[in-house]
């Protein structure tokens, strides 16, 4: 080997200990600052981990009272639901008001005749025969 090729290569050689000198620096940063890491994310977990037991031994009787009065609200709740079901309105659609009214004229009573209902709907579809039957089922005009 010639002397230039000799130069060549130690001038390479140092280029190649400034780089591993420089990775090792950023290496020992990078380790240095992924410690930190760590140990910020291990207090925030011990934290977390206190919590639930701090707000249990806070809560008490509080906690208990709180969960009773919520069980007792949504009864209450469901209570009031179903008697707004069975108290709903029940009004009838003007289709059916105008046939209950043509219905009642001829028949005269409150509760409907089974033959007087089914000519006064001859005239409808049969869909629409079902709608005023349940409809008037529902409000109690027939059974």
């Amino acid at each position: 080997m010639n002397e230039e090729m000799v130069q060549q290569l130690m001038t390479t050689a140092e280029r190649l200990a400034n780089a591993a000198e420089s990775l090792d620096r950023v290496l020992g940063r990078l380790d240095a600052q992924q410690e930190a890491l760590n140990t910020k994310v291990d207090r925030i977990v011990a934290a977390v981990e206190e919590q639930p037991a701090y707000d249990m031994a806070a809560r008490g009787d509080g906690g208990r009272q709180l969960q009773d009065r919520l069980a007792e609200l949504e009864k209450s709740n469901a209570d009031l639901k179903a008697q707004a079901a069975r108290m709903a309105r029940k009004t009838l659609p003007p289709m059916v008001s105008a046939i209950l009214a043509k219905c009642c004229e001829e028949s005269g009573s409150e509760k409907l005749d089974k033959a007087v209902l089914d000519k006064t709907l001859q005239s409808l579809s049969v869909e629409q025969r079902i709608a005023v039957k349940s409809e008037l089922a529902r409000a109690g005009i027939i059974e």
